[in-house]
Order: structure tokens, then sequence, then C-alpha cells
């Protein structure tokens, strides 16, 4: 376990048509975040969510439009430096059915998202490749 303390809050707007999951990498490398977490809502006209299984993600295609009920994830780095995030989002469609999963690239923003990024500090949080799950976990240091 690491301990740190709140560092910078941001607050952004993500636009019509953008790609969600590059878009809240571009905005927290805007803001110069390199440990954190971040939530956001709004809404999708389609996404792709993953599902992991047995050392893969299985992805899903929904069309919407879709409402984000709940979105949430971590900033952190990989051993190169480079941001990494990771969001897991809860989706909703017209019948408020619900769907969720890890955010994938390809999930294109509706009216709008609003996004808060919360940094910490004092913390050093990078991603690194773990041979078990063959998945990109957090290393505390």
């Amino acid at each position: 376990m690491l301990q740190g303390q709140t560092g910078k809050i941001c607050f952004a707007r993500i636009l019509e048509g953008e790609d969600l999951a590059e878009a809240v990498k571009k905005r927290i490398e805007e803001s110069n975040v390199r440990a954190g977490m971040f939530m956001l809502i709004g809404s999708l006209k389609d996404a792709v969510l993953g599902y992991y299984r047995d050392g893969k993600y299985d992805y899903v295609r929904l069309e919407g439009p879709l409402e984000i009920a709940s979105c949430m994830g971590n900033v952190a780095v990989d051993e190169k430096g480079d941001t990494v995030i990771h969001a897991h989002v809860v989706l909703s469609n017209e019948k408020c059915e619900a769907f969720g999963g890890h955010l994938a690239k390809g999930s294109h923003v509706g009216a709008t998202a609003e996004l808060v990024i919360i940094e910490g500090l004092n913390v050093n949080l990078v991603r690194s490749p773990d041979e078990k799950t063959r998945l990109n976990l957090l290393r505390l240091s």
C-alpha cells in the first residue's frame, strides 16, 4: 500500500465525437498528472468494452446512444514514463439496461463527457507486465 496526498483537482470537458479513452489520456497529460484517479459522466455514440478472461481481453461493441452512468479509473505511467490510464465504465441504453467493463478505444463521445482528475502527490504509480496474469499491473513503489 502507498500513501500520499491529494494534489490539484482538474475539470475538463470532452467534446462530441472524440474517442473517450484517448481524450481522457490527452487531458491527463495536459494537466501534468502522473499519478491519481479520475471519474467522468456523459454520453457515448458507441462503445467498446473489454472483459478480462484467461490472460487476455475479449471485446464487445455497443451501439448507442448510451448514457455513461459511471466511469472511474486510475492514472499511472509505464516503465518508459508514458501515461497509462485504466478505466472501467458502466453504460445504460434507452431502456436503462446496464452494461459494464473495461473502457477501450473506439468509444465515441455523444453530446459531451465531463471529466474530473484528482492528482496523487508523493506516490509513484508504475504499470508493468505481470507474467501470471499477462496484464500491466500497478507496481506500488
